[in-house]
């Protein structure tokens, strides 16, 4: 398993603006930001989270449950068949299933709120080291206008190649609920829009860049989670 030694002291980073040019640096709490990588942990999240969506509609019918069936074929002797009790067997055309998917199976996993906060942490700390996290001050939508928001994510190419990918290119964590840039990125398949309060490891490496809105009030959110009572 790989392993990074925790700095104490914290880092920075480089901040942009919604024109994709930078605008400063914020600083970057190592406690977040600087985490060792604990694959475990995230594929236990991961895993469990996936399990929690599911919602099983494939469902097949077993002997007690397919129509038809009450009356014995044909009697037990004296036919020189092999005797049968139900035409709703398993081994029967039109009988029922057995081991077949059923809607009823739960699929739930328990997640620790512990392990949640951790494995996010951990997320974010693993996307800092591979660059993947781009920092803006504000998205600055007032209106919904895709127009802008395209003009936004054309400027952040240059220096984030990956945001031209068709699918999964980056995931926008808004400080703050937005309805205008939610609008405004609707119709762009590659772009996923979150609140930074709603992240967790599966929405961050859903995607290959991680735009987190208002540095400052994004770290006050995860100090939040950090810190919260186990």
């Amino acid at each position: 398993m790989e392993t990074k030694t925790i700095k104490k002291e914290n880092m920075a980073a480089t901040v942009y603006n919604n024109k994709g040019l930078k605008a400063g640096t914020v600083e970057l709490p190592a406690g977040i930001f600087g985490l060792p990588w604990n694959a475990d942990l995230v594929h236990q999240v991961v895993v469990g989270m996936q399990a929690n969506a599911r919602t099983p509609v494939a469902h097949t019918k077993d002997r007690g449950e397919v129509r038809g069936g009450g009356r014995k074929p044909w009697k037990q002797k004296g036919t020189g068949r092999a005797r049968v009790g139900s035409s709703r067997s398993p081994i029967w055309k039109g009988g029922g299933v057995t081991h077949g998917p059923r809607n009823d199976k739960i699929y739930a996993q328990k997640i620790n709120r512990k392990q949640a906060q951790k494995a996010l942490l951990v997320a974010l700390s693993r996307k800092f080291k591979d660059n993947e996290i781009i920092f803006v001050d504000s998205i600055g939508l007032a209106t919904p206008k895709a127009s802008e928001a395209k003009k936004m994510l054309t400027a952040f190419t240059a220096n984030f190649a990956g945001l031209n990918k068709k699918k999964n290119a980056a995931t926008l964590a808004l400080a703050t609920a937005n309805s205008a840039a939610q609008k405004s990125f609707a119709n762009f398949g590659n772009i996923n829009v979150e609140e930074v309060r709603n992240l967790n490891p599966l929405s961050i490496f859903s995607t290959k860049y991680l735009i987190l809105e208002n540095p400052a009030a994004a770290i006050e959110v995860f100090a939040k989670k950090q810190t919260a009572k186990k």
